[in-house]
């Protein structure tokens, strides 16, 4: 396993009682694995994958290779900083040593509100896929049951929180699977073509690209929201055993098993039916277990689904705790959030983050049918602006090495410095054509409006803080090693 090559400065004694050991690492790497993989494998492959596959055909597929690499490079700078320093603020806390204590502000409120309305999100999709077995029961109260249980589990501790996500994540692998198999199956020995299946799907019916280039390029921000939330891996840092030695062999083997698990399977549904004849109004899944003979596949889909939605709402809970808590450290939140109990849970934090995602309950009640298309595309936006802050603290973080005012560790992001901007530059560009698309076209009107918002209070709080009385600290102007120069 990759270790540091010089083992970092340690903070000095006021950064170190900010943040405090946690009580227990109690995540195995298989449970960090999991984390990664459920916070990325979400409802969307399983519901909205036959509407994307319509409006760009095989060429899709490029997309979400895009995607999988951005996705790649984003995680190893990430996890190079984490080799560099674990801790549970994670990329919250390195945007803070090396862009700014505004930019620690800006990036975990954004994180903390996105995992907020992911959760929110995945909740609302747990009451509409109840009322498939239980029509009478009113969505708001499924999506209330859901919360509840999830924010139990993270409440009890760490470990249970990992032993939930490993075999919530374990239920969608399977299906995947059970779906690629079957496909390759199809390749080898030609089975299903009575039903239009084969290898030939994926060039055939009017080419890679039916709907020109131009189809695959707008399908971008959508195949991102495929690979949204493999960041939350940084966020186990501060509680995985062995960081240093564990967590490099994570950041290596989530993303090919996420790139695999989403291309592979859009491909073998391309493969089991024609693209143009994937259905838009329920799940290709559905549509390809129906096809295959398997009896309830509407019934094994649904369960897929719900347990889907549960493991990306049971990883948001844990992130946004994680981050409440370091901005609560920091004084970019109330002090007392900072807080873990004697488990090392941020039990303070995280019952905060649970009583605002209950206004999720309320939205079910008043708005069913609107709810989980407005709240997820606004997640959407700080999805993208996270990634855009690691890759920009990473280029930060480099140029401190080049200097000699950090060390630098073995485990690094490939491709020369430059690749960092041409990341920086891909982002952008699929935050644009969040235009294209109805459902995150509201994205690019909340987004701007809450980072202007955010930075309003940021401000507000900074002035309070130097007006404090003497002896009260105020949010660090300095980092741990002060590495920016």
């Amino acid at each position: 396993m990759p270790r540091a090559a010089n083992p970092p400065p340690a903070p000095p004694a006021e950064a170190s009682a900010a943040r405090p050991e946690p009580a227990e690492r109690g995540l195995k790497a298989r449970h960090v694995r999991m984390v990664g993989l459920g916070g990325a494998l979400g409802i969307g492959l399983f519901l909205a994958s036959g509407k994307l596959i319509q409006a760009a055909g095989p060429g899709l597929l490029l997309a979400y290779a895009v995607c999988g690499a951005l996705a790649y490079l984003v995680l190893r700078a990430l996890g190079e900083l984490v080799v560099y320093r674990p801790v549970s603020g994670s990329f919250t806390s390195y945007a803070r040593e090396f862009l700014g204590p505004w930019a620690e502000f800006v990036t975990g409120w954004t994180y903390w509100f996105t995992w907020v309305m992911v959760g929110m999100s995945e909740v609302t999709a747990v009451g509409m896929y109840v009322q498939v077995w239980l029509p009478s029961v009113p969505q708001w109260v499924s999506a209330l049951l859901a919360l509840v249980a999830v924010g139990t589990a993270n409440l009890v501790a760490v470990r249970l929180f990992g032993e939930i996500e490993f075999w919530a994540a374990i239920v969608k692998v399977v299906t995947i699977v059970a779906i690629i198999l079957t496909a390759v199956a199809v390749a080898v020995f030609g089975f299903g073509a009575e039903h239009g299946s084969g290898v030939a799907n994926l060039w055939g019916e009017g080419g890679v690209f039916p709907h020109g280039a131009l189809a695959v390029l707008f399908a971008l921000p959508l195949a991102y929201s495929s690979f949204q939330g493999v960041e939350l891996v940084g966020l186990t840092a501060g509680e995985a055993e062995r960081p240093r030695e564990v967590l490099p062999s994570v950041f290596r083997s989530v993303l090919w098993r996420i790139a695999l698990f989403n291309i592979g399977a859009l491909a073998a549904l391309m493969v089991l039916i024609p693209w143009h004849r994937v259905s838009t109004s329920s799940s290709p899944f559905v549509q390809a277990f129906d096809q295959l003979g398997v009896p309830g596949a509407a019934d094994i889909v649904n369960f897929v689904v719900l347990t889907a939605a549960l493991s990306v709402c049971n990883s948001g809970v844990f992130g946004t705790g994680r981050l409440l808590m370091t901005l609560g450290q920091d004084g970019h939140a109330p002090r007392w959030l900072g807080v873990a109990n004697r488990r090392g849970v941020p039990a303070r934090a995280l019952a905060v983050s649970l009583v605002v995602m209950l206004v999720s309950v309320v939205v079910n009640f008043l708005a069913p049918k609107e709810a989980f298309l407005y709240l997820y595309s606004v997640s959407v936006f700080g999805g993208l602006l996270t990634w855009a802050v690691i890759v920009a603290t990473h280029l930060r973080y480099r140029k401190a090495v080049a200097a000699g005012r950090a060390p630098a560790v073995d485990f690094r992001m490939p491709g020369p410095r430059w690749l960092s901007w041409v990341l920086l530059a891909v982002l952008a560009l699929v935050t644009a054509l969040f235009a294209a698309h109805e459902e995150t076209r509201v994205a690019l009107i909340v987004g701007p409006a809450w980072l202007a918002a955010l930075s309003g209070a940021y401000l507000v709080i900074r002035r309070r803080h130097r007006t404090a009385p003497a002896g009260q600290p105020e949010p660090s102007e300095t980092t741990p090693a002060d590495v920016t120069g």
